[in-house]
């Protein structure tokens, strides 16, 4: 190889669109993105030494779109994606699906073909058809911009999007030729703006939906994704009201899942469930009550029902409401609260009675999964972020039995319910909560999907340990087709020798059989730091 030239040690500064839209993306508080440099997107990383933005190369786009999801669970800002055009862009999709369908901010940066040259197919580099409607079908909004102007006003669009509606991802796609030229944008125009404020709550819509609660006998609060940044609020008027409170797993730890007024995050178990069902005021706050949060197709509330979100379009989504209430949650709870008035403090003595109902059903739903969640659960520092996949051991296991004490703390895509986002999201969990211990607890069929990704740990030099609980492939899929007649076919996976494949990335392996020696690796992952591989294969597991 020849020597390194003066050039490719320091960076030329060249003020261009794609320069433009990172600094605009910098004054609002973003210092991290995620992506894999290509030939057409160089532009989009020249700047980010400069302005103090921290490049992380994942090995696949798709991992590059769950750590920015982790990142941004964490950091509360958008997490930013940057691929190259064509494969790299499409590559990233399915991660734009799973921050759609759960609600979450996120940015895609990519760029196009030249302007003038869209649908040429005339066999460019990473030519497609139609990237921006690609795109577009999967996304809140994609935009093809035309200038440097609407380059940076599209990354405003999105930080407005994402403080005053409902947080979705967006795609700005800026033309290659565009990316590359230099421009004299003013500061003031890729300076951040203060978006506009959320209309206050009507004020005769909280009188009666307070009048309602203040009469209720069983008040039963449903906190969803939407009531994550109304944390103090949330209990303030739980405790007002003494009214158990469940969590969609989007909401899981809104409020402390140690309070006595707490169910966890048990919407889809039946005996949370109809606890919310049954309740004579039911107050759902953020959420749309879909079936994959529910695990029924409908809750079908059988008292009135009150229900607070920012979009008036989600008051009546899947359960029609007596009163509804468009407002940020925070706000609307503190309204609430204010219009109750001062009150004593009061619990429910159910509470209990409902979580013994659910264990149990837990139990019964699945044993085995349920006693590897609860040894995992025991073995866990109190205050870690674990993130999971679409893997038995998450819905089955894991999160109905790990208690949490904050939101964010179980990183996880309920609706979407993809495999490969684990591993990934705990990268992105890492870097964004560096003093938190991290693990990724998934399936070996989920954690395949990104196993690559442990490169990226080991680059990055981050503590992050993946338990995989090995049930032999695709269980979930062979139960199925058993239901549904079929002997299996596809299901039963040919296995890695796991602890071995860990090193071979730079990190280190354990096998463990019993929930002792779970604990055990634990605890030396934790003191040893770095990449830590933890293989529970299901059929040896002693408690």
């Amino acid at each position: 190889m020849s020597p390194e030239t003066r050039e490719e040690r320091e960076t030329r500064a060249r003020r261009t669109t794609g320069w433009a839209v990172i600094e605009t993306l910098r004054g609002y508080g973003v210092d991290t993105v995620f992506g894999i440099p290509g030939t057409h997107n160089l532009e989009f990383y020249r700047p980010l030494p400069a302005l103090g933005v921290h490049p992380v190369t994942t090995r696949h786009e798709q991992g590059a779109g769950y750590a920015a999801d982790g990142w941004s669970l964490q950091t509360g800002k958008p997490g930013v994606v940057i691929t190259t055009s064509g494969p790299g862009l499409l590559n990233a999709l399915s991660a734009a699906g799973t921050a759609y369908c759960e609600s979450r901010p996120m940015i895609l940066l990519s760029p196009g073909p030249a302007l003038g040259h869209e649908f040429a197919d005339a066999g460019t580099l990473h030519e497609t058809k139609d990237q921006l409607g690609a795109a577009s079908a999967i996304v809140e909004w994609g935009r093809r911009v035309q200038s440097a102007e609407e380059a940076v006003e599209a990354v405003h669009d999105a930080f407005a999007l994402f403080a005053t509606g409902r947080p979705r991802p967006v795609y700005i796609e800026v033309p290659l030729d565009l990316l590359e030229e230099e421009t004299e944008l003013s500061p003031e125009a890729v300076a951040p703006r203060r978006p506009a404020g959320i209309p206050a709550p009507d004020s005769a819509a909280i009188a009666e939906a307070a009048r309602l609660l203040a009469a209720a006998s069983d008040p039963v609060i449903l906190a969803g994704g939407g009531s994550r940044r109304a944390i103090a609020e949330l209990r303030a008027l739980a405790e007002r009201l003494g009214a158990p409170v469940v969590t969609t797993l989007n909401a899981k730890g809104v409020l402390d899942e140690h309070h006595p007024l707490s169910l966890g995050a048990n919407l889809r178990l039946a005996a949370a469930r109809n606890r919310a069902r049954d309740a004579d005021v039911l107050l759902v706050v953020g959420s749309k009550l879909g079936e994959a949060e529910l695990w029924v197709e409908r809750l079908e509330a059988r008292g009135h029902v009150i229900r607070i979100d920012v979009l008036a379009s989600q008051l009546d989504k899947n359960q029609s409401a007596e009163i509804g209430i468009v407002a940020d949650a925070a706000a609307a709870l503190a309204a609430l609260a204010e219009a109750l008035g001062a009150g004593e403090p009061s619990t429910d003595a159910r509470v209990n009675e409902t979580l013994a109902a659910v264990a149990a059903e837990c139990a019964e739903l699945s044993p085995v999964n349920t006693a590897i969640a609860d040894a995992i659960a025991a073995a866990l520092p109190a205050d870690a972020i674990v993130t999971t996949d679409s893997s038995q051991i998450g819905y089955w296991g894991l999160l109905n039995r790990l208690r949490v004490a904050t939101p964010n703390s179980t990183p996880y895509m309920a609706t979407y319910a993809t495999l490969g986002y684990g591993l990934p999201a705990a990268i992105g969990s890492r870097l964004a909560e560096p003093n938190r211990p991290v693990f990724a607890v998934v399936g070996d069929g989920a954690l395949m999907f990104s196993l690559q990704e442990f490169m990226t740990v080991v680059e990055q030099r981050l503590d992050i340990t993946v338990i995989v609980v090995d049930n032999g492939g695709y269980a979930e899929i062979k139960q199925n087709e058993a239901d549904a007649g079929i002997a299996p076919i596809g299901v039963d996976l040919a296995q890695p020798d796991w602890a071995a494949l860990a090193a071979a990335f730079g990190g280190t392996g354990h096998r463990v059989r019993s929930a002792g020696e779970l604990a055990e690796a634990v605890a030396v992952a934790g003191d040893a730091g770095g990449l830590h591989l933890i293989h529970l294969p299901q059929t040896d597991f002693s408690a």
